[in-house]
């Protein structure tokens, strides 16, 4: 559902409408700034007892802001005023449903799936997010041809009942009876329970590391292929196959981290920390490749420096959301739902700054320097420096309490690369 408001109708507002590129900007920013309210709608889950309805309610406000954003944006053809009136609607919509079905989604998962399992069942959730990305993309963008406001919205429409029915199938006992907790009888006031998990100091360290961590990621995103182009010559078509083999090495990432995890190459090798670390540090070892590149120019194997880029990220990406099912259920019962959910505020959080830092401190920086090279290595340069903040802090994160066989995933190696938001 999400992939389509935030690519497809981008596009539409852009090229066929010739509004500002601001303003889908202005938008998308608009719905990770509502996820703040994730940490509320876990608690809500943790107080009721059940996730399930929470993660249908969500996907169904999702589905209804969907629709409304491309009805929006059809609109705005003919009356723009209210169409951008009607588009931060059902963007603040898009929002609220991707708060309640993905914060509580995470939470299931994190109850369901046995420790030495949690690397294997991230990736595979991971994985199938990538494809329905992708496979919506691919069968949404034949069927707009040839483009017409109404065949939005018949697209949009037909893609968010087909998405509802598949979730309300797959998601059909899977909670059950025996995992669903009673209503707790006494609820502890929201403001409480979010300052009770903010107290305790590894969910408080995670917050943290969270949002370095994205924070660093993200400001990559919107400069990776202007940097290709800009100091290396690329043509789009070539800073786009870039970009997708950079996709391309996250998910190698994210295998390898789950076969090691789930001890199919053999024994298990280390553990969710050591693969945080060595993610976040083999991160910035490729940015400081990238930071090379722009000295060195042409010369530079910048396709292989990417690739290793992208396998660590997705390495991190397994290993932090392996953390954070594992440490879900530590510290006061209950609080599964305020914790997960204070963790995707922080990431959707930094995901919203990310992109408008890196792109503003490349502007800053030509300007200061005179040299685009210059410009886009003193940010990669940066970013390096976060992920190395990020390394350290997530090897505080269970230091006293990680347990070596229950751990999942890994070894050092080139990771790092989270994903985008958790949707």
């Amino acid at each position: 559902m999400v992939v389509l408001t935030t690519s497809t109708l981008n596009r539409v507002m852009v090229v066929e409408l010739a509004l500002p590129a601001l303003l889908p900007g202005l938008l998308v920013a608009l719905h990770y700034l509502v996820q703040v309210t994730r940490p509320r709608m876990g608690f809500g889950s943790d107080v009721g007892g059940r996730h399930t309805p929470w993660i249908v309610g969500g996907l169904a406000i999702l589905a209804v802001g969907a629709v409304g954003a491309a009805a929006a944006t059809a609109w705005m053809g003919s009356s723009r005023g209210w169409g951008i009136a009607l588009s931060v609607l059902c963007f603040l919509l898009i929002g609220l449903g991707v708060s309640a079905a993905g914060t509580n989604t995470l939470v299931l998962l994190a109850k369901r799936v046995a420790p030495q399992r949690r690397a294997a069942a991230a990736t595979i959730v991971w994985m199938m997010m990538i494809f329905g990305l992708a496979f919506t993309a691919v069968m949404a963008g034949k069927l707009l041809d040839p483009y017409s406001p109404a065949r939005l919205v018949g697209v949009m429409a037909a893609v968010c009942g087909l998405a509802f029915g598949l979730a309300l199938l797959a998601l059909r006992g899977v909670e059950g009876a025996v995992l669903a907790q009673a209503p707790e009888p006494r609820p502890t006031p929201f403001r409480e329970a979010l300052s009770q998990v903010w107290a305790e100091p590894e969910a408080r360290r995670f917050t943290v590391f969270i949002f370095v961590s994205m924070l660093a990621f993200s400001a990559q995103d919107l400069i990776l292929e202007p940097f290709a182009g800009t100091v290396f010559g690329w043509t789009p078509g070539q800073t786009t196959q870039l970009s997708g083999l950079q996709h391309g090495g996250v998910l190698a990432g994210m295998l390898l981290v789950a076969l090691a995890g789930s001890g199919l190459l053999g024994r298990r090798f280390g553990s969710l920390r050591g693969w945080a670390v060595g993610g976040c540090l083999a991160s910035a070892v490729a940015l400081c490749g990238l930071v090379a590149a722009g000295a060195v120019g042409p010369g530079w194997p910048l396709a292989a420096t990417v690739f290793a880029l992208g396998m660590a990220n997705g390495a991190f990406s397994i290993a932090a959301i392996g953390s954070m099912m594992a440490l879900a259920a530590e510290g006061r019962q209950r609080r599964e739902g305020v914790r997960i959910g204070l963790w995707g505020a922080a990431q959707a959080i930094a995901f919203g700054l990310g992109g408008a830092i890196g792109a503003g401190a490349s502007d800053l920086a030509r300007a200061l320097l005179g040299s685009p090279a210059a410009a886009y290595a003193s940010v990669f340069a940066l970013e390096a420096m976060l992920f190395v903040v990020a390394a350290w802090l997530a090897w505080r994160i269970q230091r006293r309490t990680e347990q070596p066989r229950r751990s999942l995933p890994v070894a050092l190696a080139l990771g790092e690369r989270a994903l985008g938001p958790i949707r």
